[in-house]
């Protein structure tokens, strides 16, 4: 096999906090563009981002926050952002094989003491795909995948060992957790019907997607109003999405939006199979099997990367990519951005 190809960080959508998303200029940006972290821009191997700031984590552990707030620590494997909560996974300092996991405030820029912290045994190296370096990160499911970090306090919250989670999400109100099986379950707020149980209820429990059994999950992303499950054969969908494309924020006229309380199968163009997802506030991007983006949902701040602020209410490409001959590897949503890791394409050996 050939050595690993170069790759790099892309970011586009809304910067307006002066986060890294490509050059950062002004409050958006509209297409991707390669990110810009000082001193560790090709490093980065973990990008996760909250409304107002981002968290980078390098290959060597180093942390850089950037946007609202500011700051950067050593010794960190992982980081997931919220606006409450900034949750870092730091190298343990003794030969054993444990970690901690700090709770901080976002404000605090890493200084002084964090607002929690435990130990964790890191019992298993939770990489889906060991040779993919840059794949989004376990949090805020723990190494030990028996609990989970919350925004909101307890921040430390037990799951049932019979769950036996491999993957977990946070939306706005609800969560989703994808088990050793492929099963789905969902829990929190459904008032857009983003549980997928064809209510608008809330559930207090993990609950399994009874829509979706007998069909295995590989992946699961959870939105701000919508969730998205990535099978073998495809992708589907449910939530709520915006179905036109105008802005309903800032006096704009309000648009008409769907609730699906169930999931619905959707069908990427030309038959793409998606691999990976992910869900910002009210936008989904998708990485396919070949390494295309696809992105759909709210475009107001160029989050689709489409070189505009057109809403979508269907999957687009993001021709950027193919148009430098990057493959795409991993996704990762922020509320109102989107940042992707791309590989150049292999070359052909057939001229």
């Amino acid at each position: 096999m050939a050595g690993e190809r170069p790759g790099a960080w892309f970011g586009f959508g809304f910067c307006g906090f002066g986060q890294a998303l490509g050059s950062g200029r002004g409050r958006q940006v509209y297409s991707p563009e390669p990110l810009e972290v000082p001193g560790a821009s090709l490093d980065v191997c973990r990008v996760s981002a909250s409304w107002s700031y981002t968290a980078t984590v390098t290959r060597g552990g180093r942390l850089e926050l950037s946007g609202s707030v500011s700051g950067s620590a050593g010794g960190c494997r992982d980081a997931w952002a919220s606006e409450a909560l900034l949750v870092v996974l730091r190298a343990g300092t003794g030969s054993d094989s444990g970690a901690e996991l700090q709770a901080w405030a976002p404000g605090s820029s890493l200084r002084g003491e964090p607002l929690w912290a435990q130990t964790v045994v890191l019992e298993v190296e939770r990489k889906d795909d060991p040779a993919d370096e840059t794949q989004a990160g376990p949090l805020p499911l723990l190494p030990c995948a028996s609990a989970y970090v919350s925004p909101q306090p307890p921040f430390y919250r037990p799951l049932a060992p019979t769950l036996r989670a491999r993957r977990l999400e946070l939306g706005a109100e609800h969560a989703l957790l994808l088990d050793a099986a492929g099963q789905v379950f969902s829990w929190g707020g459904g008032r857009h019907g983003q549980l997928g149980h064809g209510t608008l209820e809330a559930e207090r429990e993990p609950r399994v997607l009874e829509a979706l059994q007998g069909l295995p999950m590989a992946e699961v992303a959870a939105g701000g109003w919508h969730s998205v499950c990535v099978s073998a054969p495809g992708l589907n969908e449910d939530g709520s999405e915006a179905k036109r494309a105008t802005e309903g924020e800032d006096g704009g006229p309000t648009p008409f939006i769907a609730v699906q309380p169930f999931p619905a199968l959707l069908d990427l163009p030309l038959g793409s199979d998606a691999v990976k997802a992910s869900c910002g506030s009210r936008h989904t991007a998708v990485v396919t099997r070949t390494g295309e983006l696809y992105t759909w949902g709210w475009g107001k701040y160029g989050q689709l990367g489409h070189k505009d602020t057109t809403s979508l209410d269907r999957p687009c490409r993001v021709e950027y990519f193919v148009d430098k001959q990057l493959q795409v590897r991993t996704v990762s949503c922020g509320p109102w951005n989107t940042y992707v890791f791309a590989v150049e394409k292999e070359k052909s050996r057939h001229m």
